[in-house]
Protein backbone atom coordinates (compact mmCIF):
# COMPACT_ATOMS: atom_id res chain seq x y z
CA UNK A 1 0.00 0.00 0.00
CA UNK A 2 1.34 3.35 -0.97
CA UNK A 3 0.47 5.55 2.12
CA UNK A 4 1.92 8.81 0.94
CA UNK A 5 -0.55 8.50 -2.09
CA UNK A 6 -3.34 7.18 -0.26
CA UNK A 7 -4.64 11.18 0.50
CA UNK A 8 -4.14 14.16 -2.13
CA UNK A 9 -2.27 15.99 -0.09
CA UNK A 10 -1.41 15.12 3.54
CA UNK A 11 -0.13 18.28 5.33
CA UNK A 12 1.29 18.40 8.84
CA UNK A 13 -0.93 20.43 11.39
CA UNK A 14 -4.06 19.57 8.94
CA UNK A 15 -7.46 18.39 10.71
CA UNK A 16 -9.05 15.68 8.59
CA UNK A 17 -12.11 13.92 9.23
CA UNK A 18 -12.33 9.95 9.82
CA UNK A 19 -12.93 9.75 6.53
CA UNK A 20 -10.46 11.03 5.04
CA UNK A 21 -8.25 9.23 7.85
CA UNK A 22 -9.91 5.56 7.48
CA UNK A 23 -8.30 5.92 3.66
CA UNK A 24 -5.90 5.04 5.42
CA UNK A 25 -5.96 3.84 8.97
CA UNK A 26 -9.01 1.28 8.31
CA UNK A 27 -9.83 0.02 11.34
CA UNK A 28 -10.29 2.18 14.83
CA UNK A 29 -6.97 0.62 16.92
CA UNK A 30 -4.16 3.01 17.25
CA UNK A 31 -1.51 0.64 15.18
CA UNK A 32 -2.38 -0.61 11.83
CA UNK A 33 -0.77 -3.19 10.14
CA UNK A 34 -1.49 -5.57 7.11
CA UNK A 35 0.23 -9.07 7.65
CA UNK A 36 3.23 -7.41 9.85
CA UNK A 37 4.08 -4.53 7.69
CA UNK A 38 3.39 -1.09 9.40
CA UNK A 39 1.06 0.87 7.90
CA UNK A 40 0.10 4.07 10.40
CA UNK A 41 -0.68 4.70 13.28
CA UNK A 42 -3.25 6.91 16.14
CA UNK A 43 -2.61 8.80 19.21
CA UNK A 44 -4.66 10.87 21.35
CA UNK A 45 -1.62 11.68 23.45
CA UNK A 46 -3.64 10.37 26.64
CA UNK A 47 -6.47 12.99 26.17
CA UNK A 48 -9.34 10.43 25.74
CA UNK A 49 -8.18 7.23 26.23
CA UNK A 50 -5.83 7.47 29.17
CA UNK A 51 -4.52 3.89 29.12
CA UNK A 52 -2.79 4.68 26.56
CA UNK A 53 -0.51 7.92 27.48
CA UNK A 54 1.79 9.19 24.37
CA UNK A 55 3.75 11.94 25.39
CA UNK A 56 6.50 13.67 22.86
CA UNK A 57 10.18 12.76 24.17
CA UNK A 58 12.68 15.38 25.10
CA UNK A 59 12.30 17.00 21.94
CA UNK A 60 9.71 17.73 19.42
CA UNK A 61 10.62 15.19 16.75
CA UNK A 62 10.11 12.14 19.65
CA UNK A 63 7.08 10.79 20.26
CA UNK A 64 7.13 7.71 23.19
CA UNK A 65 4.36 6.06 21.59
CA UNK A 66 2.59 3.37 24.05
CA UNK A 67 2.15 -0.41 22.57
CA UNK A 68 -1.45 -2.00 22.29
CA UNK A 69 -3.22 -3.91 25.13
CA UNK A 70 -5.54 -1.75 27.10
CA UNK A 71 -6.04 -4.26 30.25
CA UNK A 72 -3.26 -6.38 32.02
CA UNK A 73 0.27 -6.42 30.73
CA UNK A 74 0.79 -5.75 27.74
CA UNK A 75 1.73 -8.57 25.24
CA UNK A 76 3.96 -8.74 22.14
CA UNK A 77 0.53 -9.25 20.11
CA UNK A 78 0.63 -8.86 16.36
CA UNK A 79 0.16 -5.11 16.46
CA UNK A 80 2.79 -4.59 19.33
CA UNK A 81 4.78 -7.12 17.22
CA UNK A 82 4.89 -5.42 14.26
CA UNK A 83 6.05 -1.69 16.06
CA UNK A 84 9.29 -3.92 17.33
CA UNK A 85 10.03 -5.61 13.99
CA UNK A 86 9.83 -1.96 12.88
CA UNK A 87 12.66 -0.56 15.25
CA UNK A 88 15.44 1.08 13.08
CA UNK A 89 13.82 -0.02 9.74
CA UNK A 90 13.32 3.50 8.46
CA UNK A 91 10.02 2.82 7.98
CA UNK A 92 7.81 6.25 7.86
CA UNK A 93 4.25 5.97 8.73
CA UNK A 94 1.86 8.53 9.16
CA UNK A 95 0.64 9.46 12.52
CA UNK A 96 -2.91 11.16 13.14
CA UNK A 97 -3.69 12.87 16.50
CA UNK A 98 -7.41 12.50 17.20
CA UNK A 99 -8.21 15.68 18.93
CA UNK A 100 -12.17 15.37 19.36
CA UNK A 101 -14.98 12.97 17.49
CA UNK A 102 -13.97 13.22 13.68
CA UNK A 103 -11.00 15.73 14.23
CA UNK A 104 -7.71 14.76 13.31
CA UNK A 105 -4.70 16.35 12.82
CA UNK A 106 -1.87 15.00 10.47
CA UNK A 107 1.33 15.03 12.67
CA UNK A 108 3.49 13.66 9.79
CA UNK A 109 5.77 10.85 8.72
CA UNK A 110 7.26 8.82 11.79
CA UNK A 111 9.62 5.76 12.49
CA UNK A 112 10.41 3.48 14.90
CA UNK A 113 13.41 4.26 16.13
CA UNK A 114 13.76 2.32 19.77
CA UNK A 115 11.56 -0.25 22.04
CA UNK A 116 11.14 -1.11 25.40
CA UNK A 117 9.12 -2.80 27.92
CA UNK A 118 8.91 -1.74 31.14
CA UNK A 119 6.32 -1.48 34.31
CA UNK A 120 4.21 1.71 34.13
CA UNK A 121 3.45 3.06 37.88
CA UNK A 122 0.65 4.89 37.42
CA UNK A 123 -0.91 1.91 35.50
CA UNK A 124 0.37 -1.01 37.91
CA UNK A 125 1.38 -2.90 34.57
CA UNK A 126 4.06 -3.80 31.93
CA UNK A 127 3.99 -1.59 28.51
CA UNK A 128 5.14 -1.84 25.55
CA UNK A 129 7.05 1.86 24.69
CA UNK A 130 8.20 2.74 21.49
CA UNK A 131 9.91 5.69 20.52
CA UNK A 132 8.91 7.30 17.18
CA UNK A 133 11.30 9.56 15.42
CA UNK A 134 9.65 12.23 13.07
CA UNK A 135 11.26 10.78 9.40
CA UNK A 136 13.58 12.43 7.59
CA UNK A 137 12.28 15.19 4.65
CA UNK A 138 8.98 15.75 7.20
Amino acid sequence: MDVENALPTLLIGEIYPWSEVSRIHRIRNGIYQKKGSLISLLTDFGRINPCYPDVHGNISDTIIYTGSGRHGDQILEPANRTLLAAVGQNIAVPLFNKLAVGCWEFTGYWQVSDAKYAFDENQNRMLWKFTLTRAAGC
